[in-house]
């Protein structure tokens, strides 16, 4: 793992599920963290339930804290095991 990938993966870990109170780190949600080119990473997430409301959010506020940590120019999203990862990805990946 790159010295940028693991500054991503402790900075998204401390995101709170606010259905639990937990954070990402403490509840196992980071599948991955992966720097796909200089300053670009991949973050994948699995929520805390297939259909957890707020999944959508979640994924903007990984993107939020990745892209915030200097040296990331980029931060692409993916949601898995939801049943709407599909629309999930696509909305956290625009623009």
């Amino acid at each position: 793992m790159t010295e940028l990938e693991e500054k991503v993966q402790r900075e998204v870990e401390k995101i709170i599920d606010p259905e639990t109170g937990l954070t990402f780190g403490q509840m196992k949600m980071i599948k991955s963290v992966k720097e796909l080119e200089p300053g670009v990473m991949q973050i994948e997430f699995i929520p805390s339930s297939p259909f957890c409301p707020l999944a959508f959010r979640l994924a903007l506020d990984v993107r939020r804290a990745a892209e915030n940590i200097e040296g990331v120019k980029k931060a692409y999203v993916y949601c898995r095991g939801h049943t709407m990862e599909d629309s999930i990805n696509k909305m956290a990946n625009r623009g």
